[in-house]
């Protein structure tokens, strides 16, 4: 160490008013001096308000700051050490608003459009199709089936023969019946006969009692006998109207043995074969038909409708038909009839039963039985603004994407119904709605990849 160097711990002599110890360095470097203590940079001429020997006032002085060569060693590590820290979080800024960003939510939308509208009822239960013209039908006396001329799904006409049942004892009774009015036609022929002849035997002793050639006695025997034969003809004449009646009987019980088409329609079911003996159904205790037929050309619809909706339904009005066999398509039809009455069964809501007509029923082949749905055009408004019910959230509220982003918006509903709302305010044709609203994560604010219904997606 050189001569002269101030030792560590030494009291260096004061300067500019101040006295400061020196500082440990390491051998051969500058000693770190306080700020004060630093030399003032050199000037080209001396300043007037220098003192003797050009050395300033001390309240006069003004320090600089040291060299950049003059930090110290821990000062630069913890100055890299803070660069090193920005340069971290810049870069996980980057690569979450980049790499890391959250995948954008697919979603379908559909936009605002102009339409129509309709205002409808809709049955509160499945209604079910139904035949006006059908049949159930028995034989009325007991027998065995000999013939079934038409089977399950064969079409007849009015009149047809269906299903006949043996007819040997009708037809037997038949004859007896006809035998005995032959009989009886005999027996009437004979007793008029013999009335006749007692009526012309009376008239004879008539005259001969005027006469005085018999005894009035004679005479009131004779007028007897004639209106007893009298009486006779006309027993024998009622006698062959018994036989005749019989006979009659007898051609109507044999009819009994066949059943014939009430109508013209299609054979439904068929509960009985060849062969098999049927009885009739004794009264009070039903039993399943022979024959079910019905008339395909009768076909409605029998709805239930709720009873809050009754007021509004009468007949005449327009319908809309669905099908469940028929999807994705719709019929026309036309209220032909409102009950009027509420049905209030147990365990049920109460209803109003409607019946429906197809405007066209040939359009379509209907099996009755099966289950159908029936809306009631209440009113109608073309060209308004309207969204897909679907896209409607509870409390009149829609998910609109705004270039991407969802947004919630309330609108103001009109006329609605299962697939259309009118939209009043809130949303103008061309905005952007969502409709596949059954996910948790599309919300207001969430990043989205929209796809148009039928469309491509494409990310807004």
């Amino acid at each position: 160490m050189d001569e002269g160097s101030p030792q560590k711990g030494e009291r260096l002599p004061r300067r500019d008013g101040r006295r400061f110890r020196a500082a440990a360095w390491a051998p051969g470097s500058a000693p770190r001096l306080p700020r004060a203590a630093l030399p003032l940079p050199a000037c080209s001429s001396p300043s007037p308000s220098l003192g003797s020997g050009g050395t300033p006032p001390p309240h006069r002085v003004e320090p600089t700051l040291p060299p950049a060569d003059t930090l110290s060693p821990t000062m630069r590590r913890w100055t890299i050490r803070l660069l090193i820290l920005l340069g971290i979080v810049a870069v996980g800024l980057a690569l979450r608003a980049t790499v890391f960003a959250p995948k954008p939510i697919e979603v379908t939308v559909t936009e605002v459009s102009r339409g129509r509208v309709e205002q409808t009822v809709t049955n509160s239960r499945a209604g079910t199709v139904k035949a006006r013209r059908r049949a159930q039908i028995s034989p009325e006396t007991g027998g065995r089936v000999v013939s079934i001329p038409f089977r399950e799904g064969e079409a007849f006409k009015k009149g047809d023969v269906l299903l006949r049942l043996d007819p040997s004892v009708p037809d037997a009774r038949t004859t007896l019946s006809r035998r005995e009015l032959q009989t009886a036609e005999q027996q009437r022929q004979q007793s008029c006969l013999s009335a006749e002849r007692a009526a012309r035997e009376r008239d004879r002793l008539q005259k001969l009692a005027a006469q005085g050639i018999i005894s009035t006695d004679a005479y009131d025997q004779a007028q007897s006998a004639a209106a007893s034969a009298a009486a006779a003809c006309r027993a024998a004449r009622a006698g062959v109207e018994q036989a005749r009646a019989s006979v009659d009987l007898s051609a109507r019980q044999g009819g009994q043995m066949i059943i014939r088409a009430p109508f013209d329609g299609i054979v439904a079911d068929l509960s009985a074969e060849v062969g098999e003996y049927t009885t009739p159904s004794p009264p009070g205790l039903p039993i399943p038909p022979v024959v079910d037929v019905l008339d395909p050309r009768s076909i409605y619809i029998s709805a239930p409708m709720d009873e809050v909706d009754s007021a509004r339904i009468h007949a005449g009005q327009p319908a809309r038909i669905t099908i469940d066999a028929y999807p994705g398509r719709h019929f026309a039809g036309r209220v032909r009839r409102v009950a009027p009455y509420v049905l209030d069964r147990e365990e049920q809501n109460r209803t109003v039963e409607i019946e429906v007509d197809l405007a066209d029923p040939g359009s379509v082949k209907l099996l009755p039985g099966t289950s159908a749905d029936v809306e009631i055009l209440l009113q109608e408004k073309d060209s308004v603004p309207r969204i897909p019910t679907s896209a409607l959230i509870e409390g009149e509220k829609v998910m609109v994407d705004d270039h991407g982003v969802l947004a919630e918006r309330r609108v103001q509903a009109g006329l609605k119904n299962w697939d259309w709302t009118e939209i009043v305010s809130g949303v103008a044709p061309g905005d952007l709605l969502v409709t596949s609203l059954d996910r948790p994560e599309v919300k207001a604010g969430a990043r989205v990849k929209a796809t148009k219904a039928g469309g491509q997606g494409k990310t807004l």
